[in-house]
């Protein structure tokens, strides 16, 4: 007779299996906390302090400030678990701000929250929750995890206006049996700030947050600039064959695809930001064509395919090469353990390094891992 499992997959009533939630204080997290602390479950919320909250206090829009740290309090002390604060600034510093800024500099478009999930959530939280003798960690991230023939998948969450799993392809095989993503499953977000009301969360009515958490408003040059006095040294514009086109302030104000703010008049035609050279402190620029990308070489793969990557050999798949675009059909080319060429097979603009190429099956919503875009892609116009 076979076991009988309870909702999180283990063989024992929730009462007796302890889940660390990691709690951002925003209205997804705290409904996860929330909901397995109703269902019974041994909750344990954890909230990283990431930076120095103080001066964010009153900012709005990003996760893991001071404001943030009480409101999962108070989640917690609304539905009775407790709940405790974890000084990561160091670490977070350490893996996360200064590759930002450091990559950011060397004109790559970094993603700093899949290096958070990766190298702060999903690995140091994840070990400390191992260490208060959890059987599972739970998060609030949108995104499924399934059951296959191998083991534990990643798939993309129901809602694909909510889908979060280009943020998380870095996720290894190991960390995904540990982890659990109880929202991956609902229909939209208005299932969610439903289920905070009925449960009588303080953060039901709480605005997403938009920003990543410590840059403020967006404004990644002012943040750039406090981390690395002297980046914004002036240089020039020049155009693909190296004609000087004007001036600029510091390349850290431009980024790949950008067209507005460049400050040169009388063209015939718009152009666009298509490489930047942080050593001779030059922005290029060139014409929209110039953006399109077929062949995109990645480095850093994490493979979730149940065949070991380079024995899978050439495989159609579907990628992603930025959040906000929907996969798209490609060949995906083994060239190393943890190397690859990413042949898109319609070519997209703005494919910049420093950005994560996330790998789907060709056919429905696994997850199969992803690798980071690391040089200058080899550029055809469609």
């Amino acid at each position: 007779m076979a076991e009988t499992l309870n909702s999180l997959g283990f063989p024992k009533p929730p009462a007796a299996t302890r889940v660390v939630v990691a709690m951002s204080g925003g209205v997804d997290s705290s409904v996860v906390a929330a909901q397995l602390a109703e269902d019974g479950y041994d909750v344990v919320g954890v909230t990283l302090q990431l930076y120095d909250h103080g001066a964010a206090l009153a900012k709005q829009g990003a996760c893991c400030a001071g404001r943030d740290i009480h409101d999962a309090r108070r989640v917690a002390e609304t539905m009775g678990f407790p709940h405790y604060v974890l000084d990561y600034e160091n670490t977070f510093r350490e893996a996360v701000i200064d590759e930002f800024a450091d990559s950011y500099l060397a004109g790559a478009t970094p993603v700093p929250c899949i290096r958070c999930n990766e190298r702060v959530k999903f690995r140091d939280l994840l070990e400390t929750a191992k260490d208060l003798d959890a059987d599972c960690m739970a998060t609030g991230h949108y995104i499924r995890r399934k059951l296959g023939a191998a083991g534990p998948e990643l798939h993309a969450a129901a809602d694909p206006a909510r889908d979060q799993s280009y943020f998380l392809f870095s996720t290894t095989p190991e960390q995904l049996a540990f982890l659990r993503f109880p929202l991956g499953h609902l229909a939209s977000k208005a299932e969610t700030r439903a289920l905070a009301a009925r449960y009588g969360l303080p953060v039901a009515d709480k605005p997403d947050s938009q920003d990543i958490c410590f840059v403020p408003n967006g404004n990644y040059a002012e943040v750039i600039r406090k981390l690395r006095p002297g980046a914004a040294d002036p240089g020039r514009i020049v155009d693909m064959a190296g004609r000087v086109l004007g001036t600029h302030d510091g390349v850290i104000h431009y980024t790949v695809g950008q067209r507005r703010g460049l400050g040169i008049g009388g063209l015939a035609a718009p152009l666009y930001v298509v490489r930047l050279d942080p050593e001779a402190r030059e922005v290029v620029v060139g014409p929209k064509e110039a953006l399109t990308t077929r062949i995109v070489p990645v480095r850093e793969v994490n493979w979730l395919g149940d065949a070991p990557f380079q024995q899978a050999g050439a495989r159609e798949i579907r990628v992603r090469v930025r959040s906000t675009r929907p996969p798209r059909p490609a060949i995906l080319r083994p060239t190393g353990p943890q190397s690859a060429e990413v042949e898109l097979l319609t070519p997209e603009e703005g494919v910049s390094p420093g950005q994560a190429c996330v790998f789907y099956a060709a056919e429905g919503s696994r997850v199969l891992g992803g690798g980071w875009i690391w040089r200058g892609a080899d550029r055809a116009a469609a």
